[in-house]
């Protein structure tokens, strides 16, 4: 299911010029973003899928959805370069699009709802936060073994002062494996951002977690 956004988007002014004595690939004469880098970040099958998304979204700004197959012959390493590219570029629609296919046809990393939350906040789309971790519920929670993508997005959600995704990434985290992953740094961001919220109750909760979590390292009683 692609996660659609209920705002109208409107992109900020171009970045900075990149470096020109690198290889380029431009994205045609109306692209006023910049060039494209072609080397170890993006591949050509990556850069290639990124003009005609944007090719296809000039044509058509108003269509629901973008055609899949521009899409669908890529692997998740360049799927993933395209969506982080367009989130650079400020092609917020755009990188929702590839997203809802890594999603569909892989599963999104952590990181990567960490990214969008970021963008959202930057874009003052702070709402729509709630429903894109409603998504990650859906998707089947937080997997375990992925704790630098975990606290990525713990830090972006109490960033954006959303106390409803807080608690819900929290409870997620009790629900599976995370919960009994999360280091003593995570546990304190944790702590910090339900005391900004005023979930005192569960700020006790992680510290008293911590507390029994030393308690048996250290074998005091």
């Amino acid at each position: 299911m692609a996660y659609t956004l209920h705002y109208k988007l409107t992109f900020l002014p171009p970045a900075a010029t990149v470096n020109h004595r690198l290889p380029t690939i431009r994205c045609g004469p109306r692209d006023n973003r910049g060039p494209l880098l072609k080397g170890r970040i993006l591949s050509k099958e990556a850069i290639q899928a990124i003009q005609s998304l944007k090719r296809s979204h000039r044509t058509n700004p108003a269509a629901p959805s973008l055609p899949r197959h521009i899409l669908s012959r890529l692997i998740k390493s360049d799927l993933v370069a395209s969506f982080n590219e367009l989130l650079r570029q400020e092609h917020f629609t755009l990188a929702l699009e590839v997203f809802s296919t890594i999603r569909s046809e892989y599963r999104a990393d952590l990181s990567m709802y960490a990214d969008l939350v970021s963008a959202l906040t930057k874009k003052g789309l702070t709402a729509e936060i709630d429903g894109l971790i409603g998504e990650l519920e859906m998707d089947g929670g937080i997997p375990s073994g992925d704790d630098k993508g975990l606290l990525k997005l713990v830090k972006a959600v109490i960033d954006a002062e959303r106390r409803e995704s807080t608690v819900r990434i929290y409870g997620l985290m009790k629900r599976g494996d995370a919960g009994s992953d999360m280091d003593e740094y995570l546990g304190k961001v944790l702590r910090n951002g339900f005391r900004r919220f005023g979930e005192d109750a569960l700020a006790n909760e992680v510290e008293e977690k911590f507390g029994r979590f030393y308690k048996d390292i250290l074998g005091r009683p």
